[in-house]
């Protein structure tokens, strides 16, 4: 191991891990209390969670499908005319010929 010195972390350091953890307990105290509340069933509560944020939405008419279809169409087209120009700059690299000389020929 190369040269690994232990110091001890000062007390603004101690201060951002402790209020991390105490985040990250309250994050897993709401999640493990959702999934009790919807009997453990983890699509049941993602999908309570996307209602409640409003990213699902009753579709009531044929009108209203269609529009969101056409909209997520236009969304793939977009990210479509973006992304093949850089794949296609990333495979198309400009390839540099290599010559061998006559002698690394010979010895093969």
């Amino acid at each position: 191991m190369a040269n690994m010195v232990k110091r001890n972390a000062n007390p603004a350091e101690r201060l951002m891990m402790a209020v991390g953890g105490l985040f990250g307990l309250w994050a897993l105290a709401a999640l493990i209390a959702g999934l009790h509340q919807v009997n453990w069933q983890v699509t049941e509560l993602m999908r309570q969670y996307l209602i409640a944020t409003g990213l699902i939405q009753p579709l009531h008419t044929l009108v209203d499908f269609y529009s969101h279809i056409k909209g997520i169409e236009y969304i793939i087209c977009v990210v479509f005319f973006v992304a093949f120009p850089i794949f296609f700059q990333y495979v198309e690299k400009r390839k540099t010929h290599i010559t061998a000389s006559a002698g690394a020929i010979k010895n093969q």
